[in-house]
């Protein structure tokens, strides 16, 4: 099956982190690779000790990216050094490199046929962005084998996707303390 977690609400990673815990308490081998992320959240200390039952991957570097446009002045500000903001249509190099290179060891992954659930988290963004095409996702989806469950998450999943997929859930946000000018927190957010 082909699961998608996408929406502008909080809890995707999270939830898709509560299925490969589910996975691993059923003895299924669980490999994730989280892309646009590097080793600071918290999740990923416990992750690492699953091993060798999970294998834990990032693609990603210490700071987030976003288009033109995307966000106000003020968020500008307010993240300072830890955004790259770059043209409409024009991703970082480096970031498409790296993506890409991520997206090749998640191949070997697949190929190697020995994981049961496979999550690629935050692979929706990196699709919204342009950093990784459709057609080389599309290709990596026809190659994974009948009793892998694969897991993708990530705001603004592309409607091909959700057309593709068994199960999408759309995480609303309905309310955030963001807006009211909370920071990310450890342990909670990361």
């Amino acid at each position: 099956m082909l699961q998608v977690y996408t929406g502008n609400g909080k809890g995707k990673t999270t939830a898709a982190i509560g299925l490969a815990i589910r996975a691993l308490g059923a003895g299924k081998k669980v490999y994730v690779m989280q892309f646009m992320k590097s080793l600071c959240y918290s999740e990923q200390k416990v992750l690492q000790g699953f091993a060798p039952e999970l294998t834990l991957r990032t693609s990603g570097k210490p700071f987030f990216i976003a288009e033109e446009g995307t966000l106000s002045k003020e968020l500008q500000d307010k993240y300072g050094d830890t955004v790259v903001i770059f043209p409409k249509g024009k991703p970082p190099q480096d970031y498409i490199e790296l993506i890409n290179t991520g997206f090749a060891e998640v191949r070997r992954a697949v190929s190697s046929r020995k994981y049961e659930v496979i999550i690629l988290d935050e692979l929706n963004v990196a699709l919204h962005f342009g950093l990784i095409a459709r057609n080389v996702v599309e290709e990596l989806l026809e190659m994974v084998p009948k009793h892998t469950e694969m897991v993708l998450t990530g705001r603004g999943a592309p409607d091909w996707l959700i057309e593709r997929a068994d199960l999408v859930t759309d995480m609303k946000e309905v309310k955030h303390y963001y807006a009211k000018g909370v920071e990310a927190r450890k342990g909670i957010e990361c």
